[in-house]
């Protein structure tokens, strides 16, 4: 059986490894992944151990979209000294913000734990820039009860900013 050809090159980014300033990346504003400090004590430790083994993803202009943990402990001592103020990063470019903010809830969505009030200022934030609620849904693969419980409207304001997803032609509103 043949395998089918793939459409995207899905190894583009790791093709395009880069090391760069540790300095000039940025965390993003938006991430809802929290981790224990005993647990940063042991990514600190694991790269000690084996070395950077994933590199942080970023968008072009340096901002973050994975590995804002790596990236914190990259800059403590020893590690700092041994990479040069160095890390490795891979670029991604979405076409879109919810790209980037899906991108991040995706990777660390098993790791970690999300915190309510990052999810709920990300969803609120969404919405408020008018992405549509299927589109939210799928990217950030939650439900509708999820991305309304997170939304703090009211039913009646998150049905209506459903119904604003529903374009209907001439014929279809009689």
């Amino acid at each position: 059986m043949a395998t089918p050809t793939l459409k995207v090159d899905i190894f583009h980014s790791l093709r395009n490894l880069q090391f760069v300033d540790r300095d000039s990346v940025k965390p993003n504003g938006y991430n809802p992944n929290h981790v224990l400090k005993q647990n940063m004590e042991l990514l600190k430790q694991s790269i000690l151990s084996n070395g950077f083994c994933f590199p942080i993803v970023i968008r072009p202009d340096f901002t973050i979209i994975d590995g804002f943990h790596r990236w914190c402990v990259a800059g403590e001592e020893p590690i700092r000294t041994m990479t040069g103020g160095k890390i490795p990063v891979v670029i991604v470019e979405h076409a879109d913000k919810i790209d980037d903010v899906a991108g991040t809830i995706a990777f660390n969505r098993a790791r970690g734990e999300h915190l309510l009030d990052p999810m709920e200022n990300i969803v609120q934030s969404l919405l408020k820039e008018g992405y549509q609620v299927n589109e939210i849904t799928k990217k950030l693969g939650m439900s509708k009860e999820e991305l309304y419980r997170l939304s703090n409207v009211s039913r009646e304001e998150f049905l209506r900013i459903m119904a604003k997803d529903n374009r209907y032609n001439e014929a279809q509103k009689i």
